[in-house]
C-alpha cells in the first residue's frame, strides 16, 4: 500500500488522502490530491511529467514539482540549486508523516486488505491534523488562567 497525501504547506494540514495499491504510479494519483484551490503545487520528481493534469485540476496554481534528470540528461547546477530550494518547502510537508507514523500510530499497518488498511489511513490523518493544530485550537483557552480565577473566586 501506499498512501498519498495533499498537505497546505502553512497550516501542515492535510487535506486529501488517497490509498493505492503500490503498484499504482504517483502522478496516476495526482488529481485525488488537487481540491482546485491551490495556488503553487509542490512535489518530487515522480509528479514531474503531469504538468497538465496541474493546470487542469488546479487552474490557478502553478507548478513547482522538481525536475527530473534522465539517463543520459543530467540535471545542470541550476536545476539542481533550484530543486534544493523545492525541497526545503516539500521537507515541511513531509512533518504529515512523521507525526503519523511517530506519534500517531507508533506501528506498521497489520490489516489485510486495502479498504481496510484505507479506513486506517483516514483515522490516522484525522488524529495527525488534531495533534498539528491542538495548539491553535487551543490557543483560545487559557487553562492557566482559569485554574488562576478559580483560586481568586474562592
Amino acid at each position: 500500500m501506499t498512501a498519498h497525501l495533499g498537505v497546505d504547506s502553512r497550516a501542515m494540514l492535510i487535506h486529501s488522502v488517497t490509498a493505492t495499491a503500490a503498484n499504482v504510479h504517483d502522478s496516476q494519483v495526482l488529481p485525488k490530491l488537487l481540491h482546485g484551490q491551490e495556488t503553487r503545487v509542490w512535489g518530487d520528481a515522480a509528479y514531474s511529467g503531469p504538468r497538465d493534469v496541474i493546470q487542469h485540476h488546479a487552474s490557478h496554481g502553478k507548478s513547482f514539482v522538481q525536475t527530473k534528470a534522465h539517463r543520459h540528461w543530467p540535471l545542470s547546477e541550476d536545476e539542481r540549486a533550484r530543486n534544493r530550494t523545492k525541497s526545503k518547502v516539500r521537507a515541511k510537508v513531509e512533518h504529515a508523516f512523521l507525526v503519523i507514523t511517530r506519534i500517531v500510530v507508533r506501528a506498521t499497518v497489520h490489516y489485510r486488505g486495502l479498504a481496510k488498511n484505507t479506513h486506517w489511513l483516514f483515522i490516522s490523518c484525522g488524529l495527525a491534523n488534531l495533534y498539528v493544530a491542538r495548539r491553535r485550537l487551543l490557543a483560545g483557552v487559557s487553562w492557566m488562567g482559569v485554574c488562576r480565577g478559580e483560586r481568586a473566586a474562592r
